[in-house]
């Protein structure tokens, strides 16, 4: 499809990028605090297209107070990320979390009760402690729910559904050389593609908002919707915004595993494991043992480790969760979607183990923001998981994202309520430079670039690295970024191309992170550098 020439032009007080827990969180605080604002939410397909909406297991925090505490959430967080973690981010979210949790629950959140009203709380990989709030097996689901119904009830937020956010503008697009060192880089907003229309929109704001999510479909097999592709990420990386720890990729162990290739990959939730599904061999050995003394229940990296490890030993494709002891009544109450996938698939969960493997789930590195949500470049914030907030370290605890994405949205809120009203908005910016018109001549070349990309990243940057692997795998890439940076210039832009051209970036950051980190840690395996160092350090790109 040919792009107009016509672009079109608007201004906000605040605009955010994307649509998930984070984005909308912020949005309806904000709007609450200060009606006087203007809030813009572009989200590239419809409202409710993210990854939390994929979110099964649930939000951790610390609810039962007679048998947990925020000292456990803490030490279960710090385990989970290899002692990599911001501890000071780690206790402000923790601490935090129940008054967001208690606000979201306000606004309609529903979670599952016990027949006493009390609410049920699950346990998952690497809690001490049962404190996993849950909506049945799609938590997600409701949670962007109770948060879409909110957005489309306030007056001064207006969401603008298949935009495209294209660049971030910032000094350089008024003709200023700048780089990862300059200090006074700014945000003035960015130029988002219309997809509806085919034009490309200059908006300008006060203040701008990240919260384009992570960046899943870098690999074939994820379990991370289509719209997934490091949007953001790759946006702040061209504006020199800065990046840290990219290398810590999370692959979910328990992906289902099916003959016939689908995209996203169905999830069966750590909740399972947490409600006591076990890890099996095909011949029925609970191999977890082998590995850590928690067995199914020990934290994402150990346990994607893991089997990967024991696919490769044994050539196979996949290990089995084994819930055949689980009463059906209670299996089928906390997992419905899950037990009706399964039955469609021919798997009866409670007379068949259920085949599982590892997919690409989050990614716990990326833009680096403070704990108001302030990233390197004055007036633009990120939150969620596009962000590297120090939370998450070098591995994510189950069920710690949507938390970070309610405490990191209020932050920015309390955050911008006060300083906003000092910034001008820059009516200086040039619209979109329209250089080509052209239909690239074979959409084959975009489509064949991305197969190859994944396969890239999956054979060399997956589970364990090597740096024969990691070397390879950045020649690779420079090729692809040189050839779709080519395209790119001469060709009209469409969805499917920006995409790539983003996705190449982040598999650039991944493994370039992974290359200059020479040790092993959470979920950075190198064969060549097995052991952990003493210290902590982010991987900066």
């Amino acid at each position: 499809m040919k792009t107009k020439e016509t672009i079109k032009r608007k201004t906000t007080d605040v605009l955010i990028i994307g649509s998930g827990v984070a984005g909308l969180t912020f949005a309806i605080k904000l709007a609450k605090k200060r009606p006087d604002l203007q809030i813009t939410i572009v989200t590239k397909n419809k409202i409710d297209d993210s990854n939390t909406k994929f979110a099964q297991g649930g939000i951790a925090t610390v609810w039962d107070i007679e048998k947990d505490n925020f000292e456990k959430h803490i030490a279960d967080t710090m385990d989970a990320g290899d002692e990599l973690n911001d501890l000071e981010a780690v206790e402000m979210v923790i601490t935090e979390g129940p008054k967001r949790v208690r606000e979201l629950i306000e606004w309609g959140a529903r979670f599952d009760k016990k027949d006493n009203g009390n609410l049920e709380l699950g346990k998952e990989g690497g809690h001490s402690e049962n404190r996993v709030l849950h909506y049945k097996d799609i938590t997600g689901w409701e949670v962007e729910r109770t948060l879409v119904e909110m957005v489309k009830s306030i007056k001064n937020i207006s969401v603008h559904e298949n935009f495209f956010a294209l660049e971030l503008i910032t000094q350089h697009h008024l003709g200023r050389i700048i780089s990862k060192v300059t200090p006074d880089t700014k945000a003035y907003g960015a130029y988002v593609f219309n997809k509806k229309d085919l034009i490309i929109e200059t908006i300008l704001a006060k203040t701008t908002v990240i919260a384009t999510g992570g960046a899943g479909q870098l690999y074939s097999i994820t379990t991370n919707p289509e719209g997934a592709t490091g949007d953001g990420i790759a946006m702040v990386y061209r504006a020199k915004g800065r990046i840290a720890n990219m290398e810590f990729v999370q692959f979910h162990p328990t992906a289902l595993y099916t003959k016939i290739e689908e995209s996203p990959n169905f999830l069966v939730s750590e909740a399972v494991r947490g409600h006591g599904g076990i890890l099996r061999t095909e011949d029925g050995e609970d191999f977890m043992i082998k590995y850590d003394k928690r067995g199914s229940l020990a934290p994402r990296d150990i346990v994607a480790r893991a089997i990967d490890n024991e696919m490769k030993v044994r050539g196979v494709n996949n290990v089995f969760l084994d819930v055949r002891h689980i009463e059906k009544n209670d299996f089928v109450k906390h997992f419905p979607n899950i037990y009706e996938k399964c039955l469609s698939e021919g798997i009866d969960p409670m007379k068949d183990m259920i085949p599982v493997a590892p997919a690409c789930h989050y990614f716990c590195g990326g833009i680096v923001v403070d704990k108001k949500g302030k990233t390197s470049i004055k007036n633009l914030y990120a939150a969620g998981e596009a962000t590297y907030s120090g939370l998450h370290g070098a591995n994510r605890l189950a069920s710690n994202s949507l938390l970070e994405g309610l405490v990191y949205a209020h932050n920015i809120c309390e955050n911008i309520a006060d300083e906003i009203d000092e910034i001008q908005i820059n009516n200086e910016i040039p619209d979109w430079n329209i250089t080509s018109t052209k239909e690239p001549k074979e959409m084959v070349l975009i489509t064949q670039s991305l197969k190859e990309i994944r396969d890239v990243m999956g054979s060399y940057v997956g589970i364990v690295r090597n740096n024969i692997r990691l070397k390879r795998a950045i020649n690779r890439i420079l090729l692809y970024y040189k050839e779709t940076e080519e395209l790119y210039k001469s060709s009209v832009i469409s969805e499917q191309l920006c995409e790539l051209r983003n996705l190449i970036t982040i598999a650039y950051l991944v493994t370039r992170s992974s290359q200059n980190r020479h040790e092993s840690r959470g979920l950075n395996y190198n064969t060549d550098y097995p052991d952990k160092l003493p210290y902590n350090e982010l991987t900066l790109v």
